[in-house]
Formats: structure tokens, sequence, C-alpha cells
């Protein structure tokens, strides 16, 4: 089949609204990868295994084969690009704007459902509880370069079917930040937004100021599992914003090649973005990294910090004009050592380059199973640090300091310049490194960044205030986890 001539037209992939990407692809190889996926969604076909997706895809014109298996028009792939919003407008539990999804914005924040944490006090590794939720979150709404909160933890000691209902309740209740809440089932979706519903005020106040976003993974690009197209649903139809992301492993579920999975992973976030705007015009829509996904074939073990997942699929989500959603800050290492802080830092600094919008699980060890304290920490320092880094060069008069250049001379010195002075705020300065000579270090107790990461978690923790929610408002949300 000659995908080509059915291709739709799309927005150029970069204009100067988009602020500063990095960009791997060239126009030519983004089309055809796009095409590519076209090609997957009209030819091959995605399973929807929920009879209203299928039944909402056959009256919007897709044809239905096998039961069940979309193949999705190019038209209605175009249609949904041009309804889906570019831009995201997210906002803090107090009703402030807090993120501008959409071009090259990016924002920060931790993971959620780890079964493990490095206990602060005892330093092992245990079966994570509720309280180290309450830890994870309250960290998060300290550090100043987080911007979202996620769960943090899945908590040992809480029944299978409240856990979600109780991290929900520690996101409302211990920070202000915008939430991102996962789930797997249908109600997991219902009982979220219920208890944000009751925090705001009223589900149409949420929908006015929405502070929550639904994080809907699939089986895999082809196989649209019914519990979480019902998440999608649900949301899509309250104007609720959804990260929609398809599971993915190169050589299991998408072909090995990096091209073969990202024309794949594409197919299936665009059947995810054609639903939502059948479902309703207009919904916000959030996708992935299309070709993120390398299983180390010697272990079988997910990567997070894999190179061969690249920078391409942040040149598609731009070409989309659809805010996104990635994976930094995190580690395949099991412990917090030399290999997490460099996988945190090139992880961070790569999606931030790319444009990633919504960029989690800063604080992941072992391949997601456990969370540390110490690297969410770190993670918010390397943060800081990527962010002045490229930062925009302010080019002026006094910035140049023409005047002062040629009144010091070569002769001269500039320590002691009022200009000087005027400035040299403005240079970062660390929280957590260390940038002391080794007599200094010495005599501050020759501390590593392990140690120094886990006193300051304490302090900051210890002095740390979280909001109180109104008696009423409390009482509510704990009817809503006692519900059978």
């Amino acid at each position: 089949m000659n995908s080509s001539a059915n291709t739709p037209s799309k927005k150029p992939s970069y204009q100067a609204d988009f602020g500063k990407c990095f960009r791997s692809l060239t126009d030519e190889q983004i089309e055809r990868l796009h095409q590519a996926s076209c090609e997957i969604l009209s030819r091959t076909g995605i399973r929807f295994h929920h009879q209203e997706a299928v039944d909402l895809f056959q009256r919007a014109g897709a044809e239905i084969t096998d039961g069940n298996l979309v193949h999705i028009p190019i038209k209605l792939v175009e249609k949904a690009l041009k309804t889906a919003p570019e831009n995201i407008i997210v906002y803090d539990q107090l009703g402030q704007i807090a993120m501008d999804l959409g071009g090259c914005r990016n924002y920060y924040g931790p993971g959620s459902d780890c079964l493990h944490i490095y206990d602060l006090h005892k330093g092992h590794r245990r079966k994570a509880v509720l309280q180290d939720v309450v830890l994870g979150i309250q960290l998060a709404d300290i550090l100043p370069n987080i911007d979202f909160i996620m769960s943090c933890f899945l908590p040992s000691d809480v029944p299978e079917d409240e856990y979600e209902r109780q991290q929900m309740a520690v996101m409302l209740r211990d920070s202000t930040k915008p939430i991102i809440f996962v789930g797997i089932e249908e109600k997991s979706t219902i009982y979220a937004l219920k208890m944000a519903s009751i925090a705001a005020g009223s589900e149409e106040q949420l929908q006015k100021y929405p502070f929550v976003i639904n994080y809907v993974n699939t089986v895999s690009a082809f196989q649209h599992n019914y519990e979480s197209v019902a998440r999608l649903l649900y949301a899509a139809e309250r104007n609720i914003p959804t990260i929609y992301a398809p599971g993915k492993h190169r050589g299991m579920t998408s072909p090995i090649t990096q091209a073969g999975a990202l024309a794949l992973g594409g197919a299936g976030q665009l059947a995810g973005l054609v639903l939502s705007q059948i479902k309703r015009e207009g919904s916000p829509f959030i996708i992935s990294n299309p070709g993120q996904g390398t299983l180390d074939m010697r272990t079988m073990l997910g990567l997070y910090n894999a190179p061969e997942d690249g920078p391409y699929g942040w040149d598609m989500a731009h070409y989309y004009r659809l805010p996104n959603f990635a994976i930094a800050g995190a580690s395949d290492a099991k412990v917090f050592d030399a290999q997490a802080a460099a996988d945190a830092a090139l992880s961070l600094l790569s999606v931030t380059m790319g444009g990633a919008n919504l960029i989690h699980d800063i604080g992941y060890l072992d391949c997601a199973m456990t969370g540390s304290l110490e690297l969410m920490l770190l993670g918010n320092e390397i943060i800081g640090w990527i962010k002045r880094y490229l930062a925009d060069l302010e080019i002026n008069d006094d910035t140049l300091a023409l005047d002062l250049i040629h009144n010091v001379g070569p002769d001269g010195y500039f320590i002691d310049a009022k200009h000087t002075l005027s400035h040299v705020r403005e240079d970062w300065l660390p929280t957590l490194f260390d940038r002391h000579d080794y007599h200094q270090w010495s005599e501050n107790g020759e501390t590593t960044l392990q140690t120094r990461a886990n006193t300051q978690i304490k302090d900051l923790l210890a002095s740390h205030q979280p909001k109180h929610l109104e008696r009423d408002i409390e009482k509510k949300l704990m009817n809503v986890i006692d519900e059978e």
C-alpha cells in the first residue's frame, strides 16, 4: 500500500513559538515515520477490547474487522490532530496556573507505585508503606524544581482494593501541586476524579481549573485493553487531560529496530488520540514517547536509561503539536550510587533538551521497583543546573559591559567592580553538590553526596508544614475510601 498519497497535511514541526528544542530528525524522516504510522492504522488495524470504543470508531467511519480490529482512515487522524489542543493549562490545587503544557516547556515530577523504598533512617531496602507515600509527596511538595506530584510508592499496608484512593487522599492532603494519578481499573479514574472534585468544590470547578491528569497505559500499541480504554473515555467525556501511553518493548511488542518501534508506537498513540476526539472534540490529550521501550535481552528487564531509545520521539511529538510525557531522573541501578547519579543526569538533560513537557519518574531505582528519596533530591539539584545551563542569554549594553572592560583594561581586575557585585548572585548555587576545597570539605565532616542528601531530606521534612484540608472535605474523602 502506498500511504504517501493518503498522508494528512500537518503544521510544520517546529516554529518560533515552540521555544528551544534539540532536533534529531529531518523533515523527510519525520514525514516517513508519520506515513508509516498512518499505514499501520488503516491497513493493519488496532485492536480495541472495549465495545463502546469499537462502536464509536465505526460510527465515525472506521472499518471494523474480526470483531474489534479497528482500521482508522486518514481523515479521522487529520480531524483529531486539528481538534486536540496544542496547549493544555494545568492548575495547582489552589486554582493558580501551574503548568502550560505544549511546545518545548519542561515540567518535572516523581513517579508512582514503587514497591520498595530505601529507608531514610536504617538505609536498607524494604517494602513501602502508606507513610512512605506521605514522605514522598511532602518532599516533592517542598522541592522547588518539582512541578507536579505522583504517588511515589505502592503501600503494602493498605488493602489492594483501596490503595489507589489512599494514595489520592495523601496527594490531596499533603501537597498543593498538580497531580498525575495512575490506575489499573475503570473505577481508578472514577474514584480519583470524584475525590479531586470534592477537593475542588465540584466537578464543574475541577473541569474549569483542572489540577489532575489521568495517566493511562495500554497493553501495547496493538492491544488496547478494556480498563485502559474505559479510563480514557471517562476522562475525555469530562474534559480532563489524559496521558495515553501504549506499552512497548522493542523486540517484544514492537519491532526491535528503532524506526519500526517509532512507527508502531506512533500508531498506538494516534489511535488513542482519535478515540478521545470522537468521544469529545477538543478533549485534552497527552502522548508519551512513541519509541521508548528497550529490553535487555540478556535479562528481559525493561530499561530506563538505554541510549537506543534516543531523542527521536520528541521530534514526532512536536510534529503533531501535542503535549507529551517523558521518563527521566530514574536509574536501573539498585542503590543510590554513581550509576544512579549518571543515569539521572543524562536522562534529565536529554529529555529537557528534547523539549519534553511532563518529565516523570524522578527518584526511581531498580527498573522502577524501588524508590529513593535521595535520588529525588538529587534530581531536583540536577534540574536546577539544567535550567541555568539552558537559560536564555541576555545580551544588552549592561551585560556586554564594554565601558567596564575599557575602563578596567588589560592591567586591571573585575573582582571589585560594582558591576560584578550587582550580577554575582545570578550564578547558580548548589544546595547538595559540594564545591569546597579538600581541606574545607574535610573540616565539614568529609560528607558524601548520599550523606548530605539523607541529612538534607530529614531536615526538610522535619521543618515542613503540609497543608491541611478542611474537616468536611477530609470527611468526604474518607467516605470515598470506605466505599465498596
